[in-house]
């Protein structure tokens, strides 16, 4: 087994000191305009929490749903992040259409509109519920996936929206 030295792959190894978190240094009133460009640059490079905040706001429920087809609609994203947008819209348009038909029938039924105003009220507590549940998992740095759910979201809108 041979080993290959990452410079021979056109990568840039640089040392850890770089990676010092920012309230561990102390700059002066003058010395932040002042840095060079190679440090612009690290500061530029560093990862962003604002993607796993993006991917918490596709998950709220209802609200959710309008950033998650803007992110499908544009087809940009990373993979976890569309997949998510799928799935968001997936919970929201099952969750409206089965609302939807539980109150028309309760509008229309004669014999047991009560039952389908409380299996409406279920399916609503429902949705939030495993949204939220689904945030708190991300939130923990587990996979935002739902087995029926993701499956369906990747044949139905994969084809669509992707």
């Amino acid at each position: 087994m041979s080993l290959v030295h990452p410079s021979s792959l056109g990568v840039r190894l640089t040392p850890m000191e770089n990676f010092e978190p920012k309230e561990n240094r102390e700059w002066g009133a003058g010395e932040q305009g002042s840095r060079g460009a190679g440090e612009q640059e690290k500061n530029n490079n560093a990862p962003s929490p604002m993607p796993k905040i993006q991917l918490l706001l596709h998950l709220v429920p209802i609200v959710g749903f309008f950033p998650s087809l803007w992110t499908l609609y544009r087809g940009q994203g990373s993979r976890e992040q569309l997949a998510i947008s799928r799935l968001s819209i997936t919970l929201a348009l099952t969750w409206l259409l089965s609302y939807l038909l539980l109150a028309t029938g309760a509008a229309t039924s004669d014999f047991f509109p009560l039952r389908l105003f409380i299996l409406n009220s279920f399916l609503t507590s429902g949705y939030f519920l495993v949204s939220v549940w689904l945030i708190l998992r991300l939130m923990q740095g587990k996979s935002g996936r739902l087995p029926g759910f993701s499956s369906l979201a990747e044949r139905v809108l994969g084809k669509y929206l992707s």
